[in-house]
């Protein structure tokens, strides 16, 4: 991995915010278009603020979270309304949100072929942003989690629901195929934990530490 200190994470915010900007650029002059995968929680916030307001062709940019909790958009644990308050607004508001979650299905199973389907003709991601928690897991591929080696697998689907005893709700998420496949791959964490544990996750199999399906690939973005 790369990893990149920063002094503060004022500075980290701009200067990763800057950098996924200028590669979603490059996406739209390279392709006419740009799929940008962000994760939930409020880590990310200053940095979706930042981008609310670059001057992009926001239009021709498809953003789609890296998991999602199964749980309506106007819950407080919902990332799709984290997503709204924070980075769809402003110049961004023109971008295409490609949802995880759909109403009407009390369980993700149900759901998962439509959802499926929805991003599909969005991928490979351009750039993608990805938290870590102090477990390693990123996105919702958590160790122990129920279906964790069929996430993990190199011909898994593009989307699988998840359970875990660490997350409350069901999940759905981007499987690991989908995330190593991504053109541009961040890590943002913060914090002396999260920086001794991809640290470890380095030298731990990948059931263990989830995060090592895109270390090889990732730049790490890291302030106390």
């Amino acid at each position: 991995m790369t990893f990149i200190e920063y002094p503060d994470r004022d500075f980290l915010h701009l200067r990763l915010a800057d950098a996924i900007a200028g590669q979603l650029a490059e996406s739209l002059r390279r392709d006419g278009r740009a799929t940008l995968s962000v994760p939930g929680g409020t880590t990310p916030a200053p940095v979706f603020e930042i981008l609310s307001g670059v001057d992009l062709d926001w239009g021709l940019i498809s953003v789609v979270l890296n998991d999602e909790r199964w749980v309506p958009e106007h819950s407080d644990r919902s990332n799709t309304r984290l997503l709204r308050q924070h980075l769809l607004k402003g110049k961004a508001a023109k971008a295409r949100l490609i949802p995880l979650y759909e109403a009407g299905h009390d369980q993700p199973e149900t759901a998962l072929p439509g959802l499926a389907a929805g991003l599909e003709p969005h991928l490979p991601v351009s750039v993608l942003l990805l938290g870590m928690g102090t477990d390693m897991h990123t996105a919702s591929l958590f160790p122990g989690a129920d279906r964790l080696e069929e996430a993990l697998a190199a011909d898994a689907p593009l989307l699988l629901p998840m359970r875990a005893e660490a997350a409350v709700e069901p999940r759905i998420t981007l499987t690991a195929p989908v995330l190593r496949a991504a053109i541009r791959i961040h890590v943002l964490i913060t914090g002396a934990a999260k920086r001794e544990a991809i640290e470890r996750a380095a030298s731990l199999p990948v059931e263990q530490a989830p995060i090592r399906t895109v270390l090889d690939q990732a730049e790490v973005h890291w302030a106390e």
